[in-house]
């Protein structure tokens, strides 16, 4: 897949606003149609359609949104874990817009965030086909950390703060990337951008989630 095409994969869409407010009583023939595709997914194993539309809090990508960043003690971390934090911290309670990590491109900037975040905690990135410190696509960004040998498929690596986590097209939400802050028990919470156009804070637990491809190690 070329490096245009990876680029726009990964978009996140939110549902419509018809469909997050349960609007009723219009439009029978809407709810024939959800409901055949309810089914659809369930019989196909995809059962994390709720995941989008989460009733105590309906803005949640997956699992529980927060609207505060998690208290972290970094004493227990090393340097460059402790700059992640920071860093993302920050970047949390000023966020920038997708150019500012894209350096200006217009574009899915998920996987921009997080090599942006890496490049600022003084652990940049190398894109293998340009070199640059910036890798805008998912798959490439698994292609990294392949070639580092610093990727670990899901199932085989307990995640710590400053990982990549990664996921493909069969997640609930495509594909996408985000970063690990903390880790315990099956329990991830992580930061990523263009979460709903946004920079997001999620905790969730990676064994409800289908479709993670797996860790890029910090």
């Amino acid at each position: 897949m070329s490096e245009q095409q990876v680029r726009g994969s990964h978009r996140l869409r939110p549902r419509s606003e018809g469909a997050r407010h349960g609007r009723s009583g219009r439009r029978p023939g809407l709810w024939l149609v959800v409901g055949l595709v309810v089914i659809a997914l369930a019989a196909a194993g995809v059962v994390g359609v709720r995941w989008w539309q989460d009733h105590a809090n309906p803005a949640a990508i997956v699992g529980q949104r927060s609207t505060t960043f998690p208290a972290i003690d970094t004493s227990t971390l090393d340097q460059t874990q402790a700059k992640v934090v920071a860093v993302t911290a920050r970047e949390f309670r000023s966020p920038g817009s997708g150019g500012k990590y894209a350096e200006g491109a217009s574009e899915p900037w998920c996987a921009d965030f997080v090599s942006w975040v890496m490049r600022e905690s003084g652990v940049p990135l190398a894109n293998p086909n340009s070199g640059s410190w910036r890798i805008p696509g998912v798959y490439t960004l698994q292609e990294y950390y392949a070639s580092t040998g610093r990727f670990a498929p899901i199932g085989s690596y307990q995640p710590r703060t400053g990982d990549v986590l990664m996921y493909g097209d069969t997640s609930p939400f495509g594909q996408h990337t985000n970063i690990v802050l903390t880790s315990g028990a099956g329990v991830v919470t992580t930061i990523g951008g263009n979460e709903f156009g946004q920079v997001s804070v999620h905790t969730f637990a990676l064994a409800e989630v289908p479709g993670i491809v797996g860790f890029g190690r910090l």
